[in-house]
């Protein structure tokens, strides 16, 4: 399978699916080890089909020791790449279609009480410009569970702050409306009054976060803001933006949010991915089952 096909799926992801750089580079290192493995297979085993190849692969993958969850990756990204060579006519048949994906354990998010979020809430000094930025992102992320990408990327214009939503831009450029507190909105107003007209060095900037340089802040930037406070905080275990996204939701199913109302909040495609954070609540009800119930003990 040539390289340039590859190109041409990778373009189609880009321009037709939107994926971001970050997501269209582990799709190009994932289909190029497998044009790498049929590469030198098909010289030393003409015979091979491509069927008997992709099982290979996976043979060979897990012998290299990868994880599960990196193997299902692989697996889609197999099955999005030959289903996209069919409906452009590059094939007769799809190889994948009897490739089952490997089953992988869904890990429980990390969650923070809303006793260690207010401890978090309360640490930026709120003198300095910087911990005034600092006190509306974690405010935000908090308010919206809105995603580190998607945080970053706001802008001035974003905030609407009578009307008490934020216009996110999402996965795939899929535009969301998501509610915002008068915590948060508060907390990003005293920013943008007091704090970031300090930051600020291109008066032109609409980017609303900003880092010492008056630019866009980075992901590794937005993680180590989080990761101060949360020490300061007296939080030892590891806590990331990833984090205030899984609380806030968890926290509002807790609060009787229905789960169709925080899918959309979050801006999950499949409610499927919205439905891992009830495990997280199931706990609570268990204990109120046991307490409650006359045979619950």
């Amino acid at each position: 399978m040539s390289a340039d096909l590859l190109e041409q799926f990778l373009n189609y992801l880009s321009i037709e699916k939107g994926l971001r750089p970050k997501s269209l580079e582990a799709y190009r290192r994932d289909l190029q080890d497998w044009l790498n493995f049929t590469d030198e297979r098909e010289r030393a085993v003409t015979s091979s089909s491509i069927d008997s190849l992709l099982s290979l692969f996976l043979v060979h993958m897990h012998d290299r020791g990868l994880s599960p969850r990196s193997m299902a990756r692989k697996s889609s990204a197999l099955k999005g790449f030959y289903r996209f060579l069919l409906r452009e006519g590059h094939i007769e048949h799809d190889p994948t279609m009897l490739l089952e994906r490997p089953r992988i354990g869904r890990a429980l998010p990390k969650v923070l009480s809303q006793q260690e979020i207010e401890r978090i809430l309360q640490q930026p000094d709120l003198s300095s410009p910087f911990g005034l930025r600092d006190r509306a992102i974690l405010e935000m992320l908090y308010a919206t569970g809105i995603r580190e990408s998607e945080l970053i990327d706001l802008k001035l214009g974003s905030l609407n702050a009578a009307a008490e939503f934020l216009t996110v831009i999402g996965k795939g450029g899929r535009e969301r409306i998501v509610p915002v507190g008068m915590f948060a909105i508060n907390a990003v107003n005293d920013y943008i009054i007091k704090g970031r007209p300090q930051l600020i060095k291109d008066i032109t900037e609409r980017t609303l976060f900003l880092n010492p340089y008056g630019k866009s802040m980075s992901r590794m930037g937005l993680w180590k803001i989080i990761r101060k406070y949360a020490l300061m905080a007296a939080i030892t275990r590891d806590v990331s933006p990833h984090v205030f996204r899984h609380s806030c939701a968890t926290h509002m199913l807790e609060g009787g949010a229905s789960i169709l109302a925080v899918q959309e909040m979050l801006g999950h495609v499949d409610v499927s991915t919205t439905q891992i954070y009830t495990h997280l609540t199931s706990k609570d009800l268990k204990n109120i089952h046991r307490k409650a119930h006359p045979r619950g003990r």
